[in-house]
């Protein structure tokens, strides 16, 4: 797999893979994450689609935002996509990033053809008691301390306690989990509770009139497993719980992941996807 274009756009770092004329496919990470926890499924996806992964504010190599309300992480995907011309884009959201796709579906449904959430959880109650690294890191009084002190084997402990396989995390994925700042981390994640405690996102997605997929590890420790039935009541909506896998089904499970979204896709293709030059 080669990247065939990287760029800064709308606060930030984007990069894409696949043939541009293919059909668009937007891959948004969740917190704490940027675009590489992706490229397990990239190759696979690219064959296929035009790949678009961003750095969300304040991730990855994207600088910091003066705002990480879930809205205007949305609006920032939204003014990239009009800068690329495309519509009806099947949009994917690992985690948080569900919530950034489902809103940007809100916003703006020209853009979004398709929905595909894996690992979201749908409302603040099913949210688990999270693991003890993570807790240590992202609560006071000592999160602030050791956030700036994390290592490598740090990070890539509180990675894989999110796994409930066994995961190879390259450099570059614990080179830009390291770059988010503990700051940015807690805004976030403040700011993703109060997007899915103003309304759920089964809520949110049974108002829309999009195809959804929802992908959920059937041993996820971050969120209930149980609770992706909730997206059982959403119209158009299949949910899909994958056996053993925990809450990253794109780096646990990257051949069934990327089987799964690529069937979807292929059912749910809409066109046109650019907007003709003047």
């Amino acid at each position: 797999m080669s990247n065939y274009d990287i760029e800064h756009s709308h606060g930030m770092h984007v990069v894409h893979d696949g043939p541009r004329q293919a059909p668009p496919l937007l891959l948004i990470h969740g917190s704490g994450a940027s675009g590489a926890f992706w490229n397990p499924v990239v190759p696979a996806l690219a064959g296929h689609h035009h790949v678009i992964r961003v750095d969300l504010p304040g991730c990855g190599q994207s600088p910091p935002a003066p705002s990480y309300d879930v809205p205007a992480q949305a609006a920032q995907v939204a003014a990239l996509l009009d800068d690329l011309g495309l519509r009806h884009v099947a949009a994917v959201g690992h985690s948080s990033g569900g919530y950034v796709a489902t809103a940007l579906a809100e916003q703006r449904p020209d853009l979004v053809g398709s929905l595909a959430l894996i690992s979201s959880g749908p409302r603040p109650d099913a949210l688990l008691r999270q693991p003890f690294i993570l807790r240590v890191l992202l609560a006071p009084p000592l999160g602030p301390l050791l956030w700036s002190r994390r290592s490598d084997a740090m990070i890539r402990r509180g990675i894989s306690a999110t796994a409930a396989r066994p995961v190879d995390l390259p450099d570059d994925v614990v080179a830009d989990v390291r770059g988010i700042t503990y700051r940015v981390m807690r805004t976030v994640l403040r700011r993703n509770t109060a997007y899915i405690a103003e309304r759920s996102v089964p809520e949110r997605l049974a108002a829309l009139e999009v195809p959804v997929l929802v992908i959920f590890g059937a041993a996820d420790p971050r969120w209930e497993p149980s609770s992706a039935h909730q997206y059982d009541a959403v119209p158009n909506a299949r949910v899909e719980l994958l056996p053993g896998v925990g809450h990253l089904p794109m780096v646990e499970a990257p051949e069934t992941t990327s089987e799964l979204l690529l069937g979807f896709t292929a059912t749910t293709a809409d066109s046109p996807t650019m907007i003709p030059e003047a």
